[in-house]
């Protein structure tokens, strides 16, 4: 599941139009699966599109200054109801990085310290561009671009 939440949101992000980014992720993706032997139609991302199109945005949502990280949890609750045939109940406002859940009183998004990351799927690389982050919270991409040598888009 994992991956094919991070591979959709990677889809979604590389597609060069500014309209049609989530349908055409949705269309990929069928295809991709498909070509697995997975026996699905277009029905699940129809009835959860809204869903669908929020759990891409917050994959790629961060402000460290918060210590608000993106997360593949969504879409990952999305393919495994899809694939796996799991009842996870998709609501948008459990992605909502605010939202505090009324039986535990707790919030989705645990408040943390701006410098404590979870880096368990960051590359060395990644972590290096943290650490920068973590010293300076105000530092700017083009800051990041001179400290790193890497990229614009390697540091976005």
């Amino acid at each position: 599941m994992k991956h094919l939440a991070k591979f959709a949101s990677d889809i979604w992000q590389i597609h060069p139009f500014g309209e049609g980014n989530t349908r055409a992720t949705a269309v990929f993706m069928i295809k991709y699966m498909k070509t697995f032997g997975f026996r699905i139609n277009n029905d699940a991302f129809r009835e959860n599109s809204w869903y669908f199109r929020s759990a891409l945005v917050r994959e790629n949502y961060n402000d460290l200054q918060k210590g608000i990280h993106s997360t593949t949890k969504y879409l990952e609750l999305f393919f495994s109801n899809l694939l796996l045939g799991t009842y996870y109940e998709l609501k948008n406002c459990y992605m909502h990085v605010d939202f505090v859940d009324e039986n535990t009183s707790q919030s989705i998004n645990p408040k943390v310290s701006k410098y404590q990351f979870d880096t368990l799927d960051c590359t060395l690389e990644e972590l290096a561009v943290l650490e920068l982050v973590a010293k300076n919270p105000t530092m700017k991409q083009q800051d990041l671009v001179e400290a790193t040598g890497k990229s614009i888009a390697t540091i976005k």
